[in-house]
């Protein structure tokens, strides 16, 4: 499960064996969330906010939109898609 970025506390990974649509897994104080990072035509989209405080999920979402380009990349990169 690579660490892809960390930001304000948050880890956003990529699991290796993962499926699609493409997604992260974020890790915040002991909570787990997924979020969909979408593309150029679509913002990032939660899927499972698990236990994560709504709070704490817009912000991993924020920082999801800052570096969508670079997190698409990494998950083209890690699942060759």
């Amino acid at each position: 499960m690579p660490t892809i970025h960390r930001e304000e506390g948050f880890r956003f990974v990529i699991y290796v064996d993962d499926h699609e649509p493409a997604h992260v897994h974020v890790l915040y104080a002991g909570a787990m969330a997924r979020i969909m990072i979408g593309d150029t035509n679509h913002r990032p989209v939660v899927t499972d906010p698990g236990s994560m405080r709504a709070r704490d999920v817009r912000k991993a979402v924020r920082i999801v939109e800052v570096h969508q380009k670079r997190f698409l990349g990494a998950w083209r990169e890690i699942h060759g898609t």
